[in-house]
């Protein structure tokens, strides 16, 4: 029963070393989906703020502090990887080995325990068959001494025949002789018990213990070489994190403040030179007062006298100066507004550069105009808003207007290229053809050629003509002093030309002129002057709502960027420009192609 007892403790304890190794698997386990499910998180965190392609938001990434956050986010992104790694290595170098091992380990342990139980089970036979060869060796010894005492009893009784007396002797002979042969079981068999039972408690058993003590140490041994491996596997990615994080460092301390306040410099710079001083104005005579040629009052003279180049061009150099009213109407000149984008109907068109209905008023008059009246002008609202602006981007300061030229130039010979090297594929192919005409028809490739020739002659013919302006302003730029006169030399040659510099070629966001004409002509007002004022004015209201039928990406200033599905409040219907006028929130407000949303009107805001 000791042994039993023994059998039963070790069974115990070898599968509650099972149930430890099975309860740090499990640990393992769930220590890798934190890994996975941390690197996880790392990842979406660092493709939230990438920058999106093709937005605004990816030109801000030129700046050496958000070039660094990009390196950071980046850096994260294999950060995050090293977890994955973490992962990956302990589930294939513990969790997996282990749970292998794991099999193995029971099937060792059963196999153990089987080999110990049926050892027991045979020292059980062996001592049951003694005790049988016992009891029978008593048995027949008790009947051979009541047979010999039978027949002694039997040879002394003098009334009892002869023949029942050798009767009685033969039947204790026979007895005795089986005692004798019980004697003889019993001794061979319990020689054999002990020898059974020898083996038993000094070889089997022994033994069985020593595997099962083996299997047991193998266990502990191999369960503490997995803790060694879970943090050999944490230790080999700690380079890599630390270079993951010296990288981030690294990008820190590239951060140059000054290169990024030059690039701001370089980004906003107008090429505008600064207002000169205005004159000063004798009102002692009201109605017969003398302005000076510089003066900005003169602007509402005759438009085609040579001092409006210099009303003019003061008024240009610094169109987003932000004046007050009255200031905006005693000193800015009455000039048109820039360039518009693109073409508009002729219906919109106010009276030319300077009208001649417009006469020189008493302050008082323009005094009681601004205090009376809210301008809407919309001419240079649809250059400041980002509408599609003119070709040769006139609309813009010269410095900005250099930059745009460029880009175009550049484009454009990129776009050469790639027709040239079409062009030059498909004529290897003529050739081949031609050498080889089981491979194809040489003459359906001409027409193909002849298209991409047309196609560059018209591409070289734009970089020509975006090139001959680049070469006007970069020969106009440096000379500051004739910077004023080139901007009003486009704007009289546009008059000419055209009907007026302020609705013809339109083609803006904001849609073309709906006022009055007579409106129009009382309310000649520069857009320089009012235009910062008017959009300090209360949110246009909403008329209706809009789904986005596309998704746009707003390029430009002034458009907004929608996705496909998106509902959005409608502030301004398209007047016939291609463009509506979109609000998402007290913050967000633009121009949209009408052609991209589907356009809900209230039929209340409508009607009024």
């Amino acid at each position: 029963y000791l042994l039993q007892d023994q059998f039963d403790n070790l069974e115990k304890h070898t599968q509650w070393g099972i149930d430890v190794l099975e309860k740090y698997i499990k640990f393992v386990k769930e220590r890798t989906e934190i890994e996975l499910s941390y690197a996880k998180q790392l990842r979406n965190l660092s493709k939230k703020y990438q920058p999106k392609k093709n937005s605004k938001e990816e030109e801000e990434y030129r700046y050496t502090s958000t070039r660094a956050f990009l390196a950071t986010l980046n850096e994260m992104n294999d950060y995050a990887g090293q977890h994955e790694v973490i992962s990956e290595n302990m589930t294939s170098l513990i969790t997996a080995e282990l749970t292998r091992y794991v099999q193995e380990l029971k099937q060792e342990r059963k196999s153990h325990f089987h080999d110990g139980r049926k050892a027991q089970q045979h020292i059980e036979t062996c001592w049951k068959q003694l005790e049988a060869s016992k009891r029978r060796f008593e048995r027949d010894c008790k009947e051979a001494d009541r047979a010999q005492q039978y027949f002694e009893k039997m040879d002394a009784d003098i009334n009892v025949t002869k023949a029942d007396v050798e009767k009685a002797r033969q039947q204790a002979q026979l007895r005795h002789q089986m005692a004798e042969d019980s004697k003889a079981e019993y001794s061979s068999t319990l020689q054999k018990f002990n020898s059974e039972q020898h083996e038993h408690y000094y070889t089997h058993i022994p033994n069985i213990f020593q595997k099962i003590q083996e299997m047991e140490e193998r266990r502990i041994v191999r369960i503490g070489e997995s803790m060694k491996t879970f943090a050999e596997v944490d230790r080999q990615v700690i380079p890599i994190i630390g270079k993951c994080l010296d990288e981030i460092t690294k990008a820190a301390e590239s951060v140059d403040h000054k290169n990024d306040s030059q690039m701001v410099i370089e980004a906003f710079k107008s090429g505008f030179e600064p207002p000169g001083d205005v004159d000063f104005e004798d009102f002692t005579q009201p109605m017969k007062r003398t302005v000076s040629e510089s003066s900005l009052s003169n602007s509402r003279g005759d438009g085609k006298s040579e001092p409006k180049f210099g009303s003019k061009s003061k008024g240009k150099l610094w169109p987003f100066i932000k004046k007050n009213k009255l200031m905006s109407l005693l000193t800015s000149p009455h000039q048109p507004p820039p360039p518009p984008p693109a073409s508009a109907s002729p219906s919109a068109v106010p009276n030319g550069p300077q009208s001649p209905k417009q006469q020189k008023e008493p302050l008082s008059h323009r005094f009681n105009e601004f205090m009376t009246s809210k301008p809407k002008i919309h001419c240079f609202r649809s250059l400041k808003r980002g509408g599609a602006g003119p070709e040769d981007f006139s609309n813009l300061p010269p410095e900005q207007r250099r930059k745009k030229l460029q880009q175009k130039v550049d484009e454009l010979n990129r776009d050469i290229q790639k027709e040239i090297d079409s062009r030059d594929a498909l004529t290897k192919m003529k050739d081949v053809y031609i050498k080889n005409p089981q491979m194809g028809d040489a003459a359906s490739v001409d027409h193909r050629l002849a298209e991409l020739g047309q196609n560059i002659e018209k591409l070289r013919l734009e970089v020509q003509k975006f090139e001959g302006w680049l070469a006007e302003v970069e020969g106009r730029l440096p000379a500051r002093s004739e910077q004023p006169r080139r901007q009003s030399g486009v704007y009289e040659a546009q008059n000419a030309s055209g009907v007026n510099s302020c609705a013809q070629d339109r083609e803006s966001p904001d849609g073309s002129y709906t006022e009055e004409q007579s409106q129009e002509t009382e309310m000649k007002v520069p857009a320089t002057d009012f235009d910062d004022e008017f959009d300090d004015e209360e949110p246009l209201p909403t008329i209706g709502t809009c789904k986005a039928l596309y998704t746009f990406e707003g390029q430009n200033e002034g458009t907004i960027s929608v996705a496909e599905g998106e509902m959005l409040y409608v502030i301004e219907e398209d007047k016939g420009d291609g463009w509506t006028r979109i609000r998402r929130n007290e913050d967000e407000e633009g121009y949209v192609p009408t052609s991209y949303v589907e356009v809900y009107l209230d039929k209340n805001a409508k009607g009024a």
